[in-house]
C-alpha cells in the first residue's frame, strides 16, 4: 500500500525527533511492504523566519493532500515574545483548525522499568493506563481576545465558548473510546463556577444515559482532578475534558510516566469512508485525518544535542499507523519495539537511573527500528 505522509518537523528538538519516528516508520514499510511517501512543510518558529507566517498556505495545502500529519514540535526563545502578532504557537492552533481536529487523544501508559523515573511513589503507579481526550478546537484559546487600556489602567478578556454540537462530538469519541477500554468515563469540568462548565455537564450527562448507559460515568472537578491524578491514578480510564483543562492535565499526567518524552498524541478529525472501489460498491473502509506529536515542546536547551528522548515521537507514529492508517498490526509492533529497547535499558537521559548509560536520540531510533525489523513482536 502506498501512504503520504506530511511532515512538520518544526523547531528545536522537533527535526531530531521526527527523523527517529520516520526511521522507525520505514523500517515499518520494509517489514510489511509498504511505501510511505513523505513530504515537508513548514511550521512554527522556522516558518515565521522563512516566510514570515508561522503557517504557511503551502503546509495547509500539503497537509490537507496527505493521509495524515506527522509533527515535531514548535516554538524557542527567539520568539517567546507573546505581545508580537505572529507566533509560532499560531501554527500549531491553526493547523488543527484547517484540518478539522477537535479531539485530542493523550494515552498515558506506564512502562514496567520506569515506574522509578516518575517522582511518585511507585505503589501509586501499578495499573496506570488511562486516556484523555481532550476538545482542541473550542472554547478559550480560540475565544474573542481584547486588551485594552481605560481610565482605570489596563485590562484584558479572553471569551470562552462552547456549543451543543462541539460537546456532543467529543464526548461521542470520549465515550466510544471508552467503551474499547475498561468501559469508564470521566468529565472533568469546572461546573460550580463556570457556565461553559455547567453546558458540559448537562448535555454529556443526557448523552451518556441516552446513547452510552453501558458506560460507567463520573464527574469531576478540575482541581479534584489534579489532585486525585496524583494521589490515586490508577482510578481512571478515560477523560474528557475542554480545551485548556485537558491541555493542563496531560502535563501534569506526564509526570506518571517520568517524563515528557514518553508520552504521544493524537489529535483527530471525524472520520470520513473512503470511496468505493467501484460504483454501487462500499466503502473498504473508515479513515481519520490526523496530526501525531509527542505532546513535549521544543526543549531548545538541548537542541542538536542529541539528549531528546524520541520515543514519544515514535509511539505517535504507532498511533498514526492506528488511527489514520488503520494498521493495526503495524502500530502494535512498534509498541513491543519500544516496549522491548526499554526493557533492554536503552533509555536517553531523561529517564535514566543514576549511573546507567545514556544513550543518544539516533541511538533510541536505531534500537528501535532494529526490532521492528528483526520481528521482535512479543514484550
Amino acid at each position: 500500500m502506498d501512504y503520504r505522509i506530511a511532515v512538520l518537523a518544526g523547531d528545536g528538538i522537533g527535526p531530531e525527533v521526527v527523523a527517529e519516528g520516520l526511521k522507525v516508520l520505514a523500517a515499518i514499510g520494509e517489514r510489511f511492504n509498504h511505501h510511505f511517501e513523505t513530504e515537508a512543510g513548514l511550521i512554527g518558529g522556522c516558518a515565521i523566519d522563512s516566510i514570515g507566517s508561522a503557517l504557511p498556505e503551502a503546509t495547509i495545502t500539503l497537509c490537507q493532500a496527505s493521509d495524515a500529519v506527522l509533527l515535531g514540535a514548535v516554538g524557542g526563545p527567539q520568539w517567546d515574545n507573546p505581545n508580537t502578532n505572529v507566533r509560532p504557537e499560531q501554527g500549531l492552533l491553526g493547523i488543527r483548525k484547517a484540518l478539522g481536529l477537535f479531539a485530542n487523544l493523550r494515552p498515558v501508559t506506564l512502562h514496567p522499568s520506569l515506574l522509578d523515573a516518575s517522582p511518585l511513589r511507585t505503589e501509586r503507579l501499578v495499573d496506570v493506563d488511562l486516556l484523555v481526550v481532550r476538545e482542541l478546537t473550542g472554547g478559550i484559546y480560540f475565544g474573542e481576545k481584547r486588551h485594552e487600556r481605560d481610565a482605570q489602567g489596563e485590562w484584558a478578556s479572553d471569551l470562552c465558548i462552547y456549543t451543543q454540537a462541539e460537546i456532543e462530538r467529543i464526548v461521542r469519541m470520549a465515550a466510544g473510546l471508552a467503551r474499547e477500554r475498561n468501559n469508564k468515563l470521566t468529565l472533568i469540568d469546572k461546573a460550580n463556577v463556570l457556565e461553559t462548565s455547567r453546558l458540559w455537564r448537562s448535555i454529556t450527562t443526557n448523552l451518556m444515559r441516552s446513547e452510552f448507559s453501558d458506560v460507567q460515568f463520573e464527574t469531576m472537578l478540575v482541581d479534584a482532578c489534579a489532585m486525585h491524578l496524583i494521589r490515586r491514578p490508577a482510578d481512571f480510564d478515560v477523560i474528557v475534558t475542554e480545551n485548556m483543562f485537558g491541555d493542563i492535565l496531560t502535563d501534569e499526567a506526564s509526570m506518571l510516566a517520568g517524563s515528557l518524552g514518553m508520552l504521544p498524541s493524537a489529535s483527530l478529525g471525524a472520520p470520513s469512508n473512503d470511496p468505493p472501489a467501484t460504483p454501487g460498491q462500499a466503502p473498504s473502509r473508515q479513515t481519520i485525518i490526523g496530526l501525531y506529536e509527542p505532546i513535549h515542546g521544543s526543549a531548545p536547551d538541548i537542541a542538536g544535542q542529541g539528549k531528546a528522548n524520541p520515543l514519544a515521537t515514535i509511539l505517535s507514529v504507532a498511533l498514526l499507523l492506528h488511527h489514520s492508517l488503520g494498521l493495526d498490526q503495524e502500530a502494535q509492533v512498534i509498541e513491543y519495539a519500544v516496549s522491548g529497547v526499554l526493557e533492554a535499558g536503552i533509555v536517553t537521559g531523561d529517564i535514566a537511573r543514576p549511573g546507567q548509560a545514556i544513550a543518544s536520540t539516533a541511538q533510541i531510533g536505531d534500537a528501535v527500528a532494529a526490532r521492528v525489523r528483526e520481528g521482535c513482536d512479543n514484550r
